[in-house]
Formats: structure tokens, sequence, C-alpha cells
């Protein structure tokens, strides 16, 4: 009895044997052992990808912020570096009352023995500011800002 022929009379199981081929079982069982193969590869890459994204090469996060006039605003915030050598920059913005953007800084993150500082920095503005964001730090080869 093999795989797909099985209830048909014998003429009709050869010549359907003929058209497409006795079934195997070794063949069955190497295509779901190859399927299963491919499938943990992808599950591995999947699980490597996601590890690796997860744990960026330089991120921060924002503390807070005060006005400080109707010229300057200052932010704080930490960043942290995967490593004692990464550099970086970050981006803080300041907005008006309207959604504006009416000022902005981009601060350097030096390579250094701390893994996380916080960091505190004036931002000029064109007029009194209402608040401020923290875009994010970006590292070499790490284009999304974190």
């Amino acid at each position: 009895m093999g795989g797909t022929t099985v209830g048909y009379d014998e003429a009709t199981r050869r010549l359907l044997e003929e058209r497409y081929g006795h079934g195997r079982r070794w063949s069955r069982l190497t295509a779901w052992i190859l399927g299963a193969s491919v499938s943990v590869a992808f599950l591995g890459w999947l699980a490597w990808a996601t590890w690796d994204h997860a744990q960026p090469t330089i991120s921060s996060e924002f503390i807070g912020f005060s006005v400080i006039d109707e010229h300057q605003a200052e932010a704080r915030f930490d960043v942290r570096r995967k490593d004692a050598a990464v550099s970086g920059t970050c981006i803080v913005r300041a907005l008006a009352e309207d959604h504006s953007l009416v000022g902005e800084v981009v601060v350097p993150v030096e390579a250094g023995p701390k893994l996380k500082a916080r960091m505190t920095r004036p931002i000029r503005t064109e007029r009194r500011a209402t608040a401020v964001e923290l875009v994010g730090c970006t590292a070499p080869g790490q284009n999304r800002p974190r």
C-alpha cells in the first residue's frame, strides 16, 4: 500500500503510480526533516535579531526639563552605552506652546569609563519654550535614535 493510492483498484493504482510516481516514505521523512531544519534556523535567526535590536549600542531616557527664561530651557536625560568605547550624539528639541520647534541642540556623547551618565544641557530658544523632548541618541552603525 503506497501513499495516495489506497482504496483504488489495481489498474487505477498502476496508472496513478505511472503518472505521479510511487510515494516513498523516506522522501516524506526527508521533506519533514528539511522543513523542520529550515524552521529551526529561521527561529534562531529571529531570536538573534530580536535580542540584537533590543540591546542598542547607545540609548537614552528623558528625565525632565526646566524653562529658564524666554530664550533658554534645560533638559535632563540619562545616556546608556553598551561598551565604554562607544561614542555618539543625542538630539534634544524645545517646543513652544503652539508645538512649533523653537530650539534644538545636538549633544555629543564621548567614549569613557562610565556606561551610564546623567546629562544636563541648556537649549537656546527663539522664544519661550513650553516643552522639551529628547529625540534620542545614535551611535555609528545605529541609525534609529534610542
